[in-house]
């Protein structure tokens, strides 16, 4: 008892310190009623929360590999970005890169209005070799007229750029320098939302800046931008400008991504970041370092996600999958017999979960690689080989139609015979042409009278050339495959729209 005495003591007397500045009193009360019982000692709560990590030793290792880097642009390449000159409200919920040539701030060089010739993009990177290579993110160098690296010793290198990969956002710098301390890479396929994850970096040009969070989920899409072939690693770690090309480190201090994104209103960060995957980062710089230029795999598909209406509509057994949206003419996919409506579930064994995880697998492919192609057609499963194109040497595909294109005075044009209430008007071969369709498929849609049609996004303009797995020729095409639609049947219908190609499921409600 005689130890506790002081302790309980000191707090009391605080606690009375505190009540005679918050709440004075004008007239002093009696001795009596001022004493008040000291309450009886309870045992203290159990720890509900143990074990927090502590990442000073982390740091410690680590940030000596990290290191800080200013670019200076163009001013041409500055105005580049959706930020210039436009107003913030105009880009709500869109990716935003931390900080780019396109996102200058404040007073900094290249922001706008600013009176300089050029710009300035301030990022991070990391050491990969003791000899000076270093990665960092391709919009943190994209145009960039010279590039500075500054240690985490305050030595400053001028950095020559070795290449870059804008579709993977991986850049390779050289500074000239020895004995420097390398980040060691992690087994970026062992990630799993939960863990700790660490970034470090330079936001707002504040070098060395520490925070950490959880891994919030992997393998995620950017359907924002260029980086179809990164299955990025999503954070809580907070992350803001100037944290572009950073490394987000594991417990044990190994690289497992690089910083890259964020999904944001205002620029700043709030609670959602992306990183790339170390092992891709490594792939991409390896090939840099080998043959100045990254040679990625092609199927040569466009593909969406198989949710649980193109589910019913195709008749298919759950919604794992890619479900194949259109074909590059004379591309590998096309010379396998991949066919419009077939949904890949696997390469090589490595099941496609989701439609986003195709690009990567076969993207991290050398061309010229065979591989095996499980596809689910018409109630069964069968095996294709293909062999991989290039992505560089192919030719891209065509675009297609554009929602709202002018019609054609002399093409036919048929009124609403089907349960959707869709009419439609045939293309030319003009018009063909210019959608990227090959001869004798797709009509545009002129009217859209039946409510479900107008539910599942189908508007005049569109352009139909499936209905589901069959080819519409005309608007004879369209009303005779759609004639025999029932209430509560799903129906495929393949619009393209915008430069975008993709399956709609289209329901007929009962007082359609």
């Amino acid at each position: 008892m005689k130890a506790r005495i002081p302790a309980i003591a000191l707090v009391l007397v605080t606690a009375a310190a505190t009540a005679a500045v918050i709440l004075p009193s004008a007239t002093a009360e009696p001795a009596a009623q001022q004493a008040a019982p000291a309450p009886a000692a309870t045992a203290p709560a159990p720890e509900l929360v143990t074990g927090l990590p502590d990442f000073t030793r982390l740091v410690e290792q680590v940030g000596p590999g990290v290191v800080s880097i200013e670019a200076v642009i163009t001013m041409r390449s500055a105005q580049r970005g959706p930020r210039a000159g436009a107003p913030e409200d105009m880009f709500p919920e869109i990716f935003r890169r931390f900080f780019g040539p396109g996102f200058p701030f404040g007073d900094q060089p290249g922001a706008p209005g600013a009176p300089v010739p050029r710009g300035m993009s301030m990022g991070t990177g990391f050491l990969i070799s003791e000899d000076g290579y270093l990665l960092t993110n391709h919009h943190v160098v994209a145009n960039a007229e010279e590039v500075r690296v500054r240690l985490h010793d305050h030595r400053q290198f001028d950095a020559e750029v070795i290449g870059s990969a804008e579709q993977s956002d991986v850049a390779v710098l050289k500074i000239d320098a020895d004995n420097l301390t390398v980040l060691r890479p992690g087994d970026a396929a062992q990630v799993r939302p939960g863990q700790w994850a660490v970034a470090i970096g330079s936001p707002f040009g504040l070098e060395q800046s520490v925070t950490a969070g959880i891994v919030s989920a992997v393998g995620r899409a950017n359907r924002y931008g260029n980086q179809q072939y990164v299955p990025f690693i999503q954070t809580d770690v907070a992350v803001n400008p100037g944290n572009s090309g950073g490394p987000l480190l594991n417990t044990r201090g190994e690289v497992i991504g690089i910083n890259s994104q964020i999904f944001s209103n205002s620029g700043g960060y709030q609670g959602v970041s992306f990183a790339i995957p170390i092992d891709i980062a490594m792939n991409v710089a390896e090939q840099i370092k080998d043959t100045g230029s990254v040679q990625r795999g092609l199927i040569g598909v466009t593909v969406g996600a198989v949710t649980r209406e193109i589910m019913a509509g195709f008749d298919l057994p759950d919604t794992r999958g890619a479900l194949v949206n259109g074909i590059q003419p004379g591309s590998p996919a096309e010379d396998a017999g991949i066919e419009i409506g077939d949904v890949i579930r696997a390469v090589d064994g490595t099941p496609i979960v989701r439609a986003s995880d195709l690009p990567p697998i076969v993207g991290n492919m050398a061309p010229g690689t065979r591989v095996q192609l499980e596809v689910f057609r018409e109630g069964r499963t069968r095996n294709f080989t293909v062999t991989l194109a290039s992505l560089d040497s192919a030719t891209g595909a065509s675009q297609p139609a554009r929602a709202g294109a002018g019609r054609d005075r002399g093409a036919a044009q048929a009124q609403s015979s089907n349960p959707l209430g869709l009419s439609a008007q045939d293309l030319t071969d003009a018009q063909r042409r210019q959608a990227g369709l090959p001869d004798g498929e797709g009509v545009r849609i002129t009217a859209v009278d039946g409510q479900a049609a107008r539910n599942a996004g189908i508007f005049p303009g569109d352009v139909i050339s499936r209905v589901g797995r069959s080819v519409v020729g005309s608007a004879a095409d369209l009303d005779r495959l759609l004639r025999d639609v029932k209430p509560g049947q799903t129906v495929m219908l393949l619009r393209h729209r915008g430069g975008a190609t993709e399956f709609v499921a289209v329901t007929l409600e009962a007082d359609d």
